[in-house]
């Protein structure tokens, strides 16, 4: 059974050489408009709702399981008003 040594060196020299030119930095030499900074503070603070969303929407699923389980109803702390009766003045 003989080896293609010669196939071997090929394909490792190609690995190697793909590694260093990936490794390597680059200057990119580019001009970044002022407009980019605000679209990157934007899509940031939008990033921060959308967790903030999420967190609290899986917030209030996770305490509803959790008050589920321990038999915790959250009405009971909460402080109720009796009904409102209107009066027009002509009944007494």
């Amino acid at each position: 059974m003989k080896k293609n040594y010669n196939l071997i060196w090929k394909i490792a020299g190609t690995a190697y050489l793909s590694l260093v030119l990936l490794a390597t930095p680059f200057n990119a030499h580019a001009y970044i408009d002022p407009s980019v900074s605000s679209y990157l503070i934007q899509a940031i603070i939008g990033v921060a709702v959308a967790v903030g969303a999420f967190v609290a929407v899986y917030w209030r699923r996770a305490k509803k399981k959790v008050q589920d389980k321990l038999g915790i109803q959250e009405s009971s702390r909460k402080e109720k008003e009796e009904d409102v009766q209107l009066y027009d003045g002509k009944n007494k």
